[in-house]
């Protein structure tokens, strides 16, 4: 059985006043060309019915299948793709030339967040923990690099997400063969020291920092499997922190989400070392919206039903 201790269930849930706003009609971006498309898809859908139950006028565009000028049709975006061409900036920009208010985070941000080395680069500049990395190439000596950051270490394209090319390297001698998967998916791959006190993430939305979620995969990492396929994944929330470093932690994520110029929503990830101290690890400006994403899960924590999160979420919509 799947332990979950805090799920968003898909539930209708209708303030009084949603029917007195207007949103004008609204394009749900979903699908898309990136590695993602599938969990776009499910993403999108599962927003596009919770608007449609809340009497909001909003239609499914997949910018795989239609030119993006048709979106000039709608009053609002509200963007549920992932990776590449949807949350890097692209689709932001062509949204901005057009004038139409959309969710999420802007150009700059969407860019920035999406390439986890530059994120990272930040951060360090910032003075926000992140693990140590080192950015590799063909030419990387892997042996020193192994002997540099230690075993075991993580590698994964510095600009996909879901955990896709990602890989674990346990023993000396892997890590030329873990570049070159990962390297398949993006020419920027990093190299990243394992941290292996526990994996956390938390919920950005609007000005607040969302209770802390600590995800339990049941097999080696939370990787695209433990994501979306298995059952086994648990999802703990309260997290087991103390209330003061829980308050201290998120409070800390909103800092790092800023740092990048995010803004509307989005997920901070990070890990806990044996000692108790954190590191973050990257950020999502455009989170899953499944039945098995982090968001909504925090959200209902929070006493925000999956409904009114995605109506909240619209509400914070904007150009520039």
């Amino acid at each position: 059985m799947r332990r979950i201790a805090c799920k968003a269930y898909l539930q209708t849930h209708e303030p009084a006043d949603v029917m007195m706003k207007n949103f004008g009609k609204v394009a749900v971006l979903m699908g898309g060309r990136s590695g993602e498309r599938e969990v776009s898809l499910k993403s999108g859908g599962a927003v596009l019915a919770a608007l449609l139950r809340q009497g909001v006028e909003a239609a499914a565009f997949d910018p795989a299948e239609r030119d993006l000028h048709e979106l000039l049709a709608f009053d609002r975006v509200f963007i549920s793709l992932h990776g590449r061409f949807g949350e890097d900036g692209t689709v932001q920009g062509a949204l901005e030339l057009m004038g139409i208010p959309y969710t999420g985070s802007g150009v700059l941000a969407s860019s920035v967040g999406m390439d986890k080395w530059r994120t990272k680069l930040l951060w360090r500049s910032a003075g926000i923990a992140t693990p140590d990395f080192e950015l590799l190439d063909a030419s990387s000596d892997f042996a020193a690099v192994e002997q540099r950051l230690g075993l075991p270490l993580f590698v994964k394209p510095a600009n996909e997400g879901s955990s896709i090319g990602i890989s674990k390297v346990k023993q000396s001698g892997q890590l030329k063969a873990a570049y070159e998967l990962a390297a398949k998916s993006d020419p920027l791959v990093i190299a990243e020291r394992f941290v292996g006190g526990g994996e956390y993430t938390v919920g950005i939305l609007g000005d607040e920092a969302l209770p802390i979620i600590r995800i339990v995969p049941a097999n080696e990492f939370y990787d695209f499997e433990a994501k979306y396929l298995r059952d086994d994944t648990q999802y703990l929330c309260p997290c087991g922190l103390p209330a003061e470093q829980e308050a201290r932690i998120r409070a800390e994520a909103l800092q790092a989400f800023r740092a990048i110029g995010g803004r509307g929503w989005g997920r901070v990830d990070f890990l806990m070392d044996e000692s108790g101290r954190h590191y973050f690890l990257e950020v999502n400006t455009s989170p899953g919206m499944t039945d098995h994403s982090l968001v909504p899960m925090a959200a209902k924590a929070n006493g925000i039903s999956f409904d009114e999160l995605v109506i909240r979420i619209l509400e914070l919509a904007r150009v520039g």
